[in-house]
């Protein structure tokens, strides 16, 4: 039925593949209505803030059926044209909702409906009086400390939201420091428009002298910098590709435009923030997952507004408005944070070429390692390949040696060998690195009487125990236990932890070494706020000669004094279940090895293996990362995996084992029903886990050597996938190219 009135068609934030048609009530004014504003509308027996798509003159809906909206929060739009475009197609390609994708995409405040136009924003803060209050005052009034400690940390100020997520039940603390008068409710200033990016400046640091290779890349990427341009910056660990890109931002920065720069959330580390921070000074915004809606809302703001020159952030920055965006770079371009692994699981690299593409801007991939994915780009001619060999100053490229441990007695995992490099290295004065991909103290506890294992009721997984806080914890679910005295199945005392995990190296090293201060980086060792900057000073300043950590100290990190890096079991990568375990084996094993001799004094690697005639571990020795890769992407192109054909993993999980594979043999069925022949389907099949968190999963892996014939397939089967019987007993999720097969 078709009708004459003006409707608005809404993108709301739901699990279901449409739009939704509303009125326009009468109190709204039709003519300030723009495409991109907010409006929130009811929705069953709840309002729902989404997002107007399209202005219309008629539907094909009953008009009796329409609802009115409610209001329109907006005065102006508040995504432009080409960032709906882009959500839009992230919709389209990832076959998931708008609204939701929309609902990712936005910062809290904004989801929750604050209104922008007021540009003021009620925060809590310390008074003049709190800035010098001594704590000791507040020590018998502990929910007031916690409180007062807050807002030390956050001196820009925590809305009410704010301290609902960190702190629940913190008003009546807050009431009692306001009356002490240590805390103020003050309105922060958030949206002064700038219609130009403002200039920077002067810079704290300057730049550096670019050697011969950093200066053809950097006059390349300039060259191509007028237009969409796709380049993999592939540089070895040290070879100043950072200094690369910040020169290029100069360029930019310098014609009025802004810059994107994504880096991994393990890689945005306080030395690579304050870096930039002394070269861009007030022109940088950092957006990441330890901000709160405040300032996430402040960095938003201030790059849709173009008072941002750069915008340094994580995987979601991928999404933030910007005023005058010139180019986006990528560091890391390999790393697997980039690729979101719940709800919209969307790749940041990907939705980064495409936005640039959608711009016509340029866009740079760095890395030492990069994806098997962008090197065959570069094979195939759409990427433009720039090698940076050369480490910056008069660093060399480490010494590798494959330490053989077969038959060898190890000391709580390290050999004698490691122990003896560990001496000589710190005998001259020298840092030492530990790695180790597993925290905790052991990975197993085992009855010595009957072999029992203290495994996880949740998982398929056992539990970990963690010394520091006497607790058996669980890796994958977050399940925890107090310690165990006696075996479940025989009742044996006899209950030995079996394997290594980075506090029992600490506890080794420590005991080894007892002149040489040990420090440890991993997540558990840097759960308190500022823990991971405060640890990383203390080694640059010198204060402790031992470094032990897990990937967090894999990449990003400038350590000049580290001259020897041990990697404990470095075989784990080899024999996976994932078909790009060894891809990331080798990656990782050469970024922590990059780690070392990265000043004037050389460096040294000792990788200790049960393995060492392994072809992977023989070529990781050479350090030349294009021979592995030509021969992991030879076994890719034998087997049709990425990069040589596209995936599509439907996951399914139930709290009863049988479902999941019923619902993905209906899945199947229909796949099949298709016609579209060329797609092979793999299963389905139980997950490599299959119980994790209290529910049994399952796969179905849909596989294509071309990419739109799986996208069709894609098509045809969502929109059925929620009318199948099964569909309500299971939870199923679609990831279009994933990242990781578990």
């Amino acid at each position: 039925m078709a009708t004459n009135t003006t409707y608005l068609r809404i993108a709301v934030p739901v699990p279901l593949h449409s739009l939704f048609d509303y009125a326009v009530p009468a109190h709204m004014a039709i003519d300030q209505l723009q495409v991109g504003m907010r409006i929130k509308v009811p929705f069953g027996r709840t309002q729902k803030i989404g997002l107007l798509i399209e202005i219309l003159s008629k539907t094909d809906i009953d008009p009796s059926k329409i609802k009115p909206a409610t209001e329109c929060l907006d005065a102006s739009a508040l995504l432009d044209s080409s960032m709906l475009e882009l959500l839009q197609w992230a919709s389209q390609y990832y076959h998931y909702p708008l609204g939701e994708v929309i609902h990712a995409g936005l910062p809290g405040l904004l989801r929750k409906g604050y209104n922008t136009s007021d540009y003021q924003l009620k925060t809590w803060k310390l008074s003049h009086t709190g800035l010098s209050t001594d704590t000791q005052q507040l020590k018998r009034a502990p929910k007031q400390l916690q409180v007062y400690t807050l807002l030390q940390q956050h001196p820009a100020g925590l809305s009410g939201d704010d301290l609902n997520s960190l702190l629940p039940g913190w008003r009546g603390a807050m009431k009692e420091l306001h009356r002490k008068e240590l805390a103020i409710l003050s309105e922060t200033e958030l949206t002064p428009v700038q219609s130009q990016p403002s200039k920077p400046q002067k810079p704290k640091e300057v730049a550096l002298t670019l050697n011969s290779e950093q200066q053809i890349a950097l006059d390349k990427i300039i060259s191509g910098s007028s237009a969409f341009n796709s380049f993999l910056l592939f540089g070895d660990t040290g070879s100043g590709k950072t200094e690369v890109y910040m020169q290029f931002i100069d360029t930019l920065i310098k014609q009025q435009k802004q810059v994107l720069v994504l880096v991994p959330e393990i890689g945005l580390t306080p030395q690579l923030i304050q870096r930039f921070h002394d070269r861009f000074g007030h022109g940088l915004a950092v957006s990441h997952s330890g901000l709160n809606d405040t300032e996430r809302l402040q960095t938003w703001l201030a790059a849709k507004q173009g008072r941002a020159n750069v915008i340094l952030g994580t995987r979601s920055a991928v999404f933030t408005p910007m005023l005058n965006l010139g180019a986006i770079i990528i560091d890391e371009e390999h790393d697997l944070s980039f690729k979101q692994q719940d709800g919209f699981r969307y790749s940041a690299r990907d939705i980064s070429t495409r936005r640039a593409h959608m711009l016509d801007i340029p866009i740079i991939g760095g890395s030492a390692t990069p994806s098997l994915e962008s090197l065959q780009n570069c094979n195939t001619g759409k990427y433009q390949l720039l090698r940076l060999r050369q480490r910056a100053g008069n660093a060399q490229k480490p010494e590798i040696i494959l330490v053989n441990i077969k038959n060898k007695k190890l000391q709580e995992g390290l050999s004698e060998s490691l122990l003896k490099s560990m001496q000589d290295h710190l005998h001259a004065g020298q840092q030492v690195l530990i790695f180790l991909n597993r925290r905790g103290y052991a990975p197993t506890l085992m009855c010595h009487d009957c072999g029992w294992m203290a495994s996880c009721s949740r998982c398929d997984a056992r539990l970990t125990w963690h010394a520091g806080d006497q607790r058996l914890r669980c890796h994958h679910c977050g399940h925890e236990r107090n310690k165990i005295t006696h075996c479940n199945d025989c009742q044996g005392t006899e209950l030995y932890h079996y394997g290594s995990g980075t506090e029992r190296i600490e506890q080794l090293i420590q005991q080894h070494f007892q002149d040489y201060s040990v420090v440890r980086i991993d997540r558990d060792s840097t759960r308190r706020k500022n823990a991971m900057r405060d640890k990383l000073q203390q080694i640059q300043q010198g204060q402790h000669q031992i470094l032990i950590g897990t990937q967090m100290l894999a990449k990003g990190h400038h350590f000049p004094n580290v001259t020897l890096v041990g990697i404990i079991e470095a075989d784990q990568g080899l024999f996976g279940t994932d078909f790009r375990t060894s891809e990331r084996m080798c990656q990782l094993i050469l970024q922590v090895s990059g780690r070392s001799g990265r000043a004037q004094h050389p460096g040294q690697v000792l990788i200790q293996t049960h393995h060492s005639q392994h072809p992977l571990l023989q070529l990781i020795v050479k350090q030349n990362y294009e021979e592995i890769s030509s021969y992991i992407l030879a076994e890719r192109e034998q087997i049709e995996f990425p990069p040589y054909s596209f995936l599509a993993l439907v996951r399914a999980e139930a709290t009863y084992s049988d479902r999941p594979i019923t619902f993905l043999q209906q899945v199947s069925s229909l796949a099949r029903q298709s016609g579209i022949n060329i797609v092979n389907i793999f299963g389905p099949m139980p997950a490599p886990m299959e119980k994790r968190a209290g529910r049994y999963r399952a796969h179905l892996l849909l596989q294509c050597t071309e990419r739109p014939p799986l996208h069709l397939l894609l098509q045809y089967l969502v929109p059925q996938l929620y009318s199948l019987p099964e569909a309500r007993q299971v939870r199923w999720s679609l990831d279009v190219d994933p990242a990781e097969m578990l």
